[in-house]
């Protein structure tokens, strides 16, 4: 059950969208979900529709003042065996957007009211099909560009997230019932809730919800793509290594000095895992105001990035200078660094696996690069494979207070504070879980979060 701080309500009436992405196609969806959907949709259908059972497919036609206005399969759904959990009807028709337009526009004229942005899905969370969580993820799961990403989100669509925050919430509950109850003898000076019991449960929550909040990085650096940014002196092969990575010339290689000065951003797949790629200018001491710009924009994006592949050139540089450059460039602790010799070809003493040779002109040692970038993913997530993990910023954000909270009820515990006073503390801490998964929420955070959908969704 959900409990809405505010005057949400279940809507009434029939929404209608087109479901499929703009633009002509072989097929275009057009989705109405609401108590007339059915009624609507058979007042435009040449077959009738009102006695149709649920899952059920129907060949027809549309009919805009009785002429053809297109051939379609409709697609009866009876709530609350739908998406939705209310009757649903989706028209499978052809793919013109005029066409799409004009059925549109007729079932408004029927009756329909065009649907907001992701209000489907916003009725599939209300009539309780889904929680918060799970509803957002169908948003991840269809911006998903990678095998990673379409991962996580398939995972907390399916409530991976929300079976175990639900689990630690029902334990705080069970324990705050039991101190409420306590209230209500106070005169008898009697204790229903153990102390330390609870103290080794506050323990237990704290750490899993740190596990998760430690989760964020390797989550959103899925599902956002890896930022992954490419660095090194100038002319060390920090272009070519692009190109060569994404198999196309994208960023200028030239044998002038600061070629590159601003970032050059691209994006491969490798392993099911989104890189974010960033060439960058080469880091050195100059007095040209616009590389000098450049330089500095790379010491920034590196002192966000996840991951820093740092190239230095075998032929006029040495492993050492390499080391000292990147003690002194004030890079995340979190971050992992791959360090390159580039032109190893053209040298001929042996590496001392400090770091990888290649070449990124004649393409040797990139597919090792390539599996050293993957393990480095693996590395900075430092998370057991069979947890949950989040990629979501509200969901953080949330987290982080629970966490808080939860503190202050150890530290109430420690100070023996009144049963009163830690009720108050614990429920502040299942507040916050409670807006992840949807058990507390308000008008502002349902419209701001299905405000991202597309429309049809």
């Amino acid at each position: 059950m959900h409990v809405y701080i505010c005057t949400m309500q279940l809507h009434s009436d029939t929404i209608v969208a087109i479901s499929t992405p703009a633009g002509s196609g072989a097929i275009g969806v057009i989705r109405l979900s609401g108590p007339e959907a059915i009624d609507i949709a058979g007042k435009v259908f040449s077959r009738n529709l009102e006695k149709a059972a649920g899952h059920t497919l129907h060949y027809g036609n549309i009919l805009k003042n009785g002429e053809i206005l297109d051939e379609a399969v409709a697609a009866i759904f009876i709530g609350p065996r739908s998406y939705t959990k209310e009757d649903v009807v989706e028209f499978s028709c052809h793919g013109s957007p005029y066409i799409l337009r004009e059925v549109l526009m007729l079932l408004v004229d029927k009756g329909a009211r065009l649907a907001q942005p992701g209000e489907f899905t916003q009725r599939a969370y209300l009539n309780g099909a889904m929680d918060l969580a799970q509803a957002e993820a169908v948003a991840d799961l269809i911006a998903s560009t990678s095998a990673g990403a379409h991962q996580l989100a398939m995972n907390q669509m399916r409530g991976g997230i929300s079976r175990e925050l639900k689990d630690l919430r029902e334990q705080l509950l069970n324990f705050t019932s039991l101190i409420e109850l306590e209230l209500d003898f106070g005169e008898e000076d009697v204790e229903f809730a153990d102390r330390t019991q609870l103290s080794e449960l506050v323990v237990r929550i704290t750490e899993r919800l740190s596990s998760l909040i430690d989760s964020f990085q390797f989550g959103n650096a899925i599902k956002q793509g890896v930022p992954t940014v490419i660095m090194g002196k100038p002319n060390a092969g920090k272009s070519t290594l692009l190109n060569t990575l994404l198999n196309e010339n994208r960023a200028i290689v030239s044998d002038i000095p600061g070629t590159t000065r601003d970032v050059i951003e691209d994006r491969i797949v490798i392993q099911g895992i989104e890189f974010r790629l960033m060439d960058t200018a080469g880091v050195r001491e100059t007095v040209d105001q616009i590389e000098a710009e450049g330089v500095s924009r790379t010491l920034a994006l590196a002192q966000k990035a996840s991951l820093v592949i740092y190239i230095f050139d075998r032929k006029t540089d040495t492993l050492e200078e390499a080391q000292a450059y990147l003690k002194t460039a004030d890079l995340p602790e979190s971050a992992q660094i791959i360090l390159l010799g580039n032109k190893s070809d053209l040298v001929s003493d042996k590496p001392n696996g400090s770091f990888l040779p290649i070449s990124a002109k004649a393409h040797e040692g990139i597919d090792q690069l390539r599996e050293r970038m993957v393990e480095a993913v693996q590395a900075f997530s430092q998370h057991d494979p069979d947890q949950a993990v989040i990629s979501n910023v509200r969901h953080l954000t949330a987290l982080r207070k629970a966490a808080a909270a939860l503190e202050e009820v150890q530290q109430g515990l420690e100070m023996g504070i009144t049963g009163d006073l830690l009720a108050i503390d614990i429920r502040t801490v299942l507040h916050y879980i409670g807006e992840i998964t949807g058990e507390i929420s308000t008008d502002e955070v349902l419209g701001n979060i299905f405000s991202r959908f597309c429309i049809g969704k």
